[in-house]
C-alpha cells in the first residue's frame, strides 16, 4: 500500500469519526457550546473536530465517550469502505463490534454510519444476560427476534418473545433478559441514533 492510499484511508477514517461525533451530538440535542463546555474545551476546537480538520487524542475520545454514554470502541473501529460503499452498505465481515462477550451484550452496527434519523444494529444476548436496571431514552425502537428467547419490560410489563416476534415503543423505561440457554440475536433499530 502507497503512503498515498494509506493517508487517504486515514482521511477518511478520520471524517468518519467527525460524522459519528457530530451524530451523536445532535441526537442528544446538545450545541457546539454545550459540548466544549461539559469537555473544557472551546467551541472552535469542537467545531473542527466534528468537520475532521482536528483530530482528538485518545483522553478526548474517552471524554466524548463519557459524555454520549457509548462505548469508546465505537470511535476506534472504522473500517474504511470502498468509496463507492461508503455510506450506503455495510459488508458483513466490516461491521463496527460494540461491547463485549463478558457483558452479555455484543452488538453490531448495521447501519454504515451514525448519521441519518435511525440506526440498525445486531445485538447478541448471551444466555442468561439481563439489563438490571430499567433505561430511559428519548427514542423510537423497534426491535425483530431473529433468534433464541428475549425478554423485554417496557413500562413495567414483562414481554416474552421468540423467534420471528418483533416489539416497538417510544420515550418508554425498559430493561431485557435473555432466559434462554442459549444466545438470542435480536436485530434492533433505534430512532434517532444512539451509538
Amino acid at each position: 500500500m502507497s503512503s498515498t492510499t494509506a493517508r487517504s484511508e486515514q482521511d477518511n477514517g478520520d471524517r468518519l469519526l467527525a460524522g459519528d461525533i457530530r451524530a451523536l451530538r445532535k441526537a442528544r440535542g446538545l450545541t457546539l457550546s454545550e459540548i466544549a463546555l461539559k469537555l473544557g474545551r472551546s467551541v472552535g476546537w469542537v467545531s473542527q473536530v466534528e468537520r475532521g480538520l482536528s483530530v482528538p487524542s485518545v483522553g478526548d475520545l474517552r471524554a466524548f465517550a463519557d459524555l454520549f454514554n457509548v462505548p469508546i470502541s465505537l470511535f476506534f473501529s472504522h473500517d474504511v469502505p470502498a468509496e463507492e460503499e461508503r455510506g450506503v452498505i455495510v459488508r458483513a465481515g466490516r461491521r463496527r463490534v460494540l461491547g463485549t462477550s463478558e457483558s452479555g451484550l455484543v452488538e453490531e452496527l448495521l447501519s454504515p454510519d451514525l448519521g441519518g434519523s435511525f440506526e440498525v444494529v445486531r445485538s447478541v444476548f448471551a444466555a442468561g444476560a439481563e439489563m438490571k436496571a430499567a433505561a430511559l431514552r428519548p427514542t423510537e425502537e423497534a426491535g425483530y427476534i431473529v433468534s433464541g428467547l428475549f425478554d423485554i419490560e417496557i413500562a413495567g410489563v414483562w414481554h416474552r418473545l421468540g423467534e420471528g416476534d418483533s416489539f416497538r415503543f417510544e420515550g418508554k423505561p425498559y430493561r431485557w433478559r435473555n432466559p434462554g440457554t442459549e444466545p438470542a440475536v435480536v436485530i434492533w433499530v433505534v430512532s434517532p441514533p444512539v451509538y
